[in-house]
């Protein structure tokens, strides 16, 4: 038998980027028209059938979903064709179905790949977020604070006012007294009606986009997605998981989850060098979205390495009857 052959990020992230680009374009005709599941699907569909063409042995960790919930994409799926590194992969084809039924900002198509056994896996549960940008010293914000707490350690690690601090929330129900408690404190918030992946990354570039750190409680799956956004572009990012019910907890522990209060860092939810791509469907403050014009079609895809810290933008422009 011929040994595995090794990880090769730099091989491999040019055959991610047509990934996310594939699975961006396909639902592109679907922006706006108010079908959130045939955009899902569309993106699925592409971005299924394109890794099914890179030299891998990959493993789906965080998809769309339990094998009985998902027709494809879903979780343990082998996708690839097998003769290549094992990898773990974590995606999401359409992160912001709803945005980009609506043509609302922020809709990507993203996906990250990295060795076999170094992504976490994630169970379908909320995961309480809390994420800021680089050159941090490690801990200056953490969970066991309260949300004004964090919002004046960060502004006293920046040495500004915390008026000048505005933090990216998803807008929920849930989320209410940590909105008024950050309000309270005279920061600024923005808040978003989807697509937490996006949210966190906002974070890394936060001259660019103006947001300092995210907080609030979303799904955990993203939550991994988002801290291999931050292994490539730097940031930290701490998770910990909630449980409503038994039948969560019990899918934590399908999932090897033994510590249900573990707080965990980015480090920990990815433990190694990973590759990162996302393309923009709808425009967004990180990305542009897909651009259609008579006989072309135009995406542009961010795409990271973790192990060299590259960050590379990418458009791609291809003829379409």
């Amino acid at each position: 038998m011929s040994p595995t052959p090794d990880f090769n990020d730099r091989t491999l992230s040019l055959g991610l980027a047509r990934v996310s680009e594939a699975a961006a374009i396909a639902c592109a005709s679907l922006i706006g028209r108010g079908d959130e599941k045939a955009a899902d699907q569309a993106a699925v569909d592409a971005m299924r059938t394109q890794l099914n063409k890179l030299d891998i042995a990959g493993v789906v960790v965080i998809g769309e979903g339990e094998r009985d919930e998902a027709p494809m994409l879903y979780i343990g799926e082998e996708v690839g064709t097998g003769n290549g590194p094992g990898v773990d992969i974590a995606l999401d084809p359409l992160e912001g179905t709803t945005l980009t039924a609506k043509d609302m900002p922020n809709a990507l198509a993203v996906i990250a790949m990295g060795p076999r056994g170094s992504m976490l896996h994630a169970p379908d549960v909320y995961m309480d977020k809390l994420a800021v940008g680089p050159g941090f010293k490690i801990g200056v914000v953490t969970l066991d604070m309260t949300p004004s707490q964090r919002v004046s350690a960060l502004a006293a690690a920046k040495g500004c006012s915390i008026r000048d601090i505005t933090v990216c929330v998803l807008e929920r129900p849930r989320h209410e007294e940590m909105i008024a408690e950050i309000r309270s404190t005279g920061a600024a918030i923005r808040l978003i009606t989807d697509g937490d992946v996006a949210g966190v990354m906002h974070c890394a570039e936060a001259a660019r986009t103006g947001i300092d750190m995210y907080m609030g409680s979303g799904g955990a799956p993203e939550g991994v997605l988002a801290a291999a956004a931050l292994k490539c572009m730097g940031g930290q990012i701490f998770g910990r998981l909630m449980f409503r019910n038994d039948d969560e907890r019990g899918r934590a522990t399908k999932a090897g989850i033994t510590n249900f209060d573990r707080v965990y860092t980015r480090d920990d939810m990815v433990t190694g060098d990973v590759i990162f791509a996302a393309t923009g469907v709808t425009d967004g403050s990180l990305l542009p979205g897909i651009k259609r014009e008579p006989g072309f079609v135009t995406a542009e895809t961010v795409l990271m390495r973790s192990k060299t810290g590259s960050v590379r933008h990418m458009r791609y422009r291809n003829p379409v009857a």
